[in-house]
């Protein structure tokens, strides 16, 4: 398998700067309106899978989790792959390559198909470190 790390200077649009969002996303083609449910439990709870499985990745150089830091901003869920999109604490953190891996394979842990990791041109804000979901 090979590493699909994939740069890119976009941010999910339901993410308002400064803030992230951890949530599952359904795939193209759900309307909520049509009186499903807005959140999928099942989904739910692999995405909280997924989050706990991460929680393994730690920075090297702060000493914490990539959850517990906020790195991790999306988590979707879909049919035949899985994409995490995340941000690092820094653009040129030394241990980026490391850590996309480790959140890929941690991810790869928990659903049976490829994961793809995208990093965000966000930055990361240290206030957020600590939240809990």
């Amino acid at each position: 398998m090979t590493d699909t790390v994939s740069p890119t200077t976009e941010t999910a649009s339901s993410v308002a700067p400064g803030s992230s969002e951890i949530g599952v996303q359904a795939p193209a083609g759900g309307d909520p309106a049509d009186g499903a449910a807005a959140v999928d439990p099942q989904a739910r709870a692999r995405e909280l899978a997924i989050l706990d499985a991460l929680r393994a990745v730690v920075d090297p150089e702060i000493g914490m989790n990539v959850v517990e830091l906020a790195l991790i901003r999306q988590i979707v869920l879909g049919p035949d792959q899985t994409e995490v999109r995340m941000i690092l604490t820094t653009p040129f953190c030394p241990y980026a390559g490391s850590m996309v891996q480790q959140v890929k394979e941690q991810t790869e842990s928990v659903v049976d198909h490829e994961v793809k990791v995208t990093l965000l041109a966000e930055r990361w804000d240290p206030r957020d470190a600590g939240l809990v979901w």
